[in-house]
């Protein structure tokens, strides 16, 4: 079977694409630069060059394809020209579920975010539960649009499920300046990390290898036009840190009021356009460390026979690969 992965240059879709390869599926990646040190390596998996922004190098990657799954998006809080989001996350998007309905694939998984959701209150978030707040960037804005999209292809007789993946930690390509596996490999160094104040808040935190598990249970057993949470364990920051000192971290936490980081992303912005860079953190930023994201995976786990590995398992492979044993070899005399 072939099977065509965006976005494979990515952290979730390079794992995704590689645990294809390995169960013997032929797998085609769409990249942009096909020098890039992230294409995952593999002899099933074939490279094409192109764009979800342009139509013909989707169509000819996707030809002999059965399946897709769009992991490709433009995942940051903020972009110097504001319309790349829309323009890749949704039109983007729009453009390789045309090319799917024109092409005859069977199934589509679309990748998305838990942040389309906002924050939990008492319980857990669930698929069908409505957003509480205004959207406070892009990303999770785009998001949102184009899992309307999705839907509307679903009506078009074009098998589609909709997946939104929570926090992302686990074994992989490092993408982003800031990632859980940044916090846990600097916290397990030894350094001081930033810990949001009061540390109650609760998040979510998916294994990456339940998340590309998820994916492909969503493939052969999702039902087309619904969605699925596909997360792990909610822990408060103040559990999530416990857990990692108990692993055996020796960092130190530097608790930071919401108002001091809001006036870090808003100085960071103004430093990083100075400096003619980009920045990774803004004001918004911190309105989405500063509440409760909490989501519930039960209707994955009836629907698709999703599993969740517990957070302590999860860590200790994370630290395993972010921190691999020396291994010194004896002198010989």
């Amino acid at each position: 079977m072939k099977i065509l992965v965006t976005g494979a240059t990515g952290y979730v879709g390079h794992n995704l694409a590689l645990t294809l390869a390995r169960q013997g599926k032929i797998v085609h990646i769409l990249v942009r630069n096909p020098q890039s040190a992230f294409i995952p390596d593999h002899s099933n998996i074939n490279v094409f060059t192109g764009d979800i922004t342009k139509n013909e190098t989707i169509r000819l990657a996707m030809q002999g394809c059965e399946q897709v799954f769009h992991t490709a998006a433009l995942v940051k809080l903020y972009a110097r020209n504001s319309s790349d989001f829309y323009d890749i996350n949704v039109e983007g998007t729009r453009n390789v579920l045309e090319a799917a309905l024109q092409t005859g694939v069977k199934k589509f998984v679309f990748t998305s975010t838990c942040g389309v959701f906002g924050p939990s209150l008492h319980v857990p978030i669930s698929e069908t539960d409505p957003r509480i707040t205004s959207f406070d960037n892009d990303y999770d804005l785009t998001k949102y649009s184009a899992e309307k999209l999705v839907s509307e292809y679903a009506k078009k007789n074009l098998h589609t499920v909709i997946v939104n993946a929570s926090k992302v930690f686990g074994p992989g390509i490092e993408t982003h300046p800031i990632s859980i596996n940044s916090t846990l490999k600097r916290f397990m160094e030894g350094k001081p990390v930033f810990c949001p104040s009061p540390s109650h808040y609760i998040s979510n935190f998916v294994f990456i290898d339940d998340l590309v598990r998820g994916h492909i249970l969503a493939i052969e057993k999702g039902t087309s036009g619904e969605k699925y949470i596909l997360g792990g364990e909610n822990l408060s920051y103040a559990a999530f840190f416990e857990t990692i000192r108990n692993a055996g971290a020796s960092g130190s936490l530097i608790p930071i009021p919401k108002q001091i980081a809001r006036l870090y992303g808003y100085w960071h912005v103004i430093y990083s356009k100075m400096m003619d860079k980009e920045p990774f953190f803004n004001e918004k930023g911190a309105n989405s460390i500063y509440c409760n994201k909490s989501f519930s995976c039960l209707k994955a786990i009836e629907q698709l026979g999703y599993t969740i590995t517990p957070f302590p398992l999860a860590l200790q492979s994370t630290i395993h690969f972010l921190n691999p044993p020396v291994c010194l070899t004896p002198a010989i005399h």
